[in-house]
């Protein structure tokens, strides 16, 4: 039996692994025994963040430091999800009607901010007899970026 449920938990647990979300339900099976009311149903989703591997320094002739010197990081990740289904009695009547909001754990792409900057010196010249020219040094900060496109289902209607 021990192996039967460890192989069940296993499948289950693959796919969350795979989407990059870790699903997290709350049980309030106690609150609806306890209280003899129908409770509504609630669960999340939160996201595994996976760092990816920076862009390395690119050398460009002219340069005497490569640019990127401090390289953007990319981490891709996702917002955290959640799913609430909630039943509404009628105010007249034995029946129930529901609600839900469905909000699905999004894609989230970001890139930390990096840094580019060059000396304040040329590279050598051979008409200087190999001497670098002065000019104005250069910095650059790398803007950070942030890229997702989240979502929400609002559901309502008739049954539990």
């Amino acid at each position: 039996m021990t192996g039967v449920a460890a192989t069940m938990g296993a499948a289950v647990a693959t796919p969350a692994v795979a989407a990059g979300t870790v699903p997290v339900p709350v049980p309030l099976d106690g609150v609806e025994n306890a209280l003899n009311v129908k409770a509504p149903k609630i669960s999340g989703e939160l996201p595994v963040p996976m760092p990816g591997g920076p862009r390395g320094p690119r050398y460009v002739e002219g340069r005497l430091i490569p640019e990127h010197v401090l390289p953007q990081l990319p981490v891709n990740g996702g917002l955290p999800g959640a799913n609430v289904h909630t039943p509404l009695p009628h105010v007249l009547g034995d029946g129930f009607d529901h609600f839900g909001v469905g909000a699905p754990a999004a894609d989230l792409r970001t890139l930390t901010p990096g840094l580019s900057l060059d000396t304040p010196l040329t590279a050598p010249k051979a008409d200087h007899f190999g001497l670098p020219d002065a000019k104005l040094p250069q910095v650059a900060v790398l803007t950070p970026l942030l890229k997702t496109v989240p979502a929400a289902n609002l559901d309502m209607g008739a049954g539990a």
